[in-house]
């Protein structure tokens, strides 16, 4: 079993020891997946980046963790294998952003 999927059986033990699943619609897990994000953001609000890693990583790592939570518990719902589905979109985005030489950017 690879890591990713060890995170993916551990957070649905969770949810399914507190009878959440059926919260847990592909709909209701992007909108969550939108809102937990903007969270993270707000961790940036007014301050440089740098400052935020200074004076908020412990803010910025648990708005990270729900951020991934919420994503792997919407991958399971759409039964998405998230590994697969990165290895793909880098296949993807390698064809789309070719590796650029110091020539091609003259």
């Amino acid at each position: 079993m690879n890591e990713v999927q060890r995170l993916m059986d551990e957070i649905i033990k969770f949810r399914d020891e507190r009878d959440w699943s059926f919260h847990h619609n592909p709909k209701d897990l992007a909108l969550s997946l939108s809102l937990e994000a903007s969270e993270l953001l707000e961790v940036f609000q007014w301050i440089s980046s740098e400052e935020a890693l200074e004076t908020k990583k412990t803010e910025m790592e648990e708005e990270l963790a729900d951020v991934l939570i919420y994503a792997l518990t919407l991958a399971h719902a759409a039964d998405i294998d998230v590994s697969k589905a990165i290895e793909d979109k880098l296949v993807k985005n390698a064809v789309k952003y070719p590796i650029l030489s110091a020539e091609d950017l003259r």
